[in-house]
């Protein structure tokens, strides 16, 4: 009985290991590409460096960009912890998803804070509505803007805009803040799916940087 228990926990570390194994290859090797998808998609004005694992799933390189619109930039790639089975099927069950952030100062601090967040509701599907016996009338809104503030200051209106156009809704988080890092970019990893879609975010985190830079201090 004991031989049988031992061998079955031997059996059970060893499963472990190679699911270890694997899948913290598999996170290095989506982690790798993606950073590769960004220097691609800066077009020979970028260059990825010091890159550096922070874990098994967390992944930080430096961004070194032509024509200096910002400063001490990197970016961030967050993963599943797919290599430790609970920790994943504890993301999983939270559909924790996948993001790639890009950090920068800007020239100037920036004199405001401002974070904002996106948030879809979807509602139910035309043959659910059809089925059920309320009278539903379905409206397709532009974007809808939930804000704290009263009364929106001048630097604050380019920003939004920017955000509310095409590319800009793919965004996760956005942050503007006085301390370093001014800025603070997060996308779904996901969307990033080829060199196209990496350019089109850095146009975006383009846009936003030199909005903030230009806005009154």
């Amino acid at each position: 009985m004991g031989d049988l228990l031992l061998i079955d926990a031997l059996c059970a570390v060893g499963v472990l290991a190679v699911w270890y194994l694997c899948l913290a290859r598999y996170n290095r090797k989506k982690g790798t590409g993606a950073l590769r998808l960004v220097e691609a998609a800066c077009s020979g004005q970028g260059k990825i460096t010091d890159v550096r694992w922070l874990g098994a799933n967390r992944l930080q390189a430096q961004l070194s960009l032509a024509g200096h619109w910002v400063e001490d930039a990197r970016v961030i790639v967050n993963l599943r912890p797919r290599a430790i089975p609970v920790q994943w099927l504890f993301s999983v069950w939270r559909k924790q998803q996948e993001t790639l952030t890009f950090e920068a100062n800007l020239d100037y601090s920036p004199g405001l804070q401002l974070q904002v967040f996106r948030h879809r509701w979807l509602t139910p599907n035309k043959a659910t509505m059809e089925d059920s016996s309320r009278d539903w009338t379905v409206v397709q809104p532009g974007p809808v803007v939930l804000t704290t503030r009263m009364q929106w200051g001048q630097e604050i209106a380019p920003i939004v805009n920017t955000l509310m156009s095409s590319p800009g809704h793919n965004l996760l988080r956005v942050r503007f803040r006085p301390q370093s890092p001014h800025l603070s970019v997060t996308v779904a990893l996901e969307s990033l799916s080829d060199e196209q879609a990496s350019a089109g975010f850095l146009e975006v985190v383009h846009d936003l940087a030199v909005r903030a830079s230009a806005s009154p201090q």
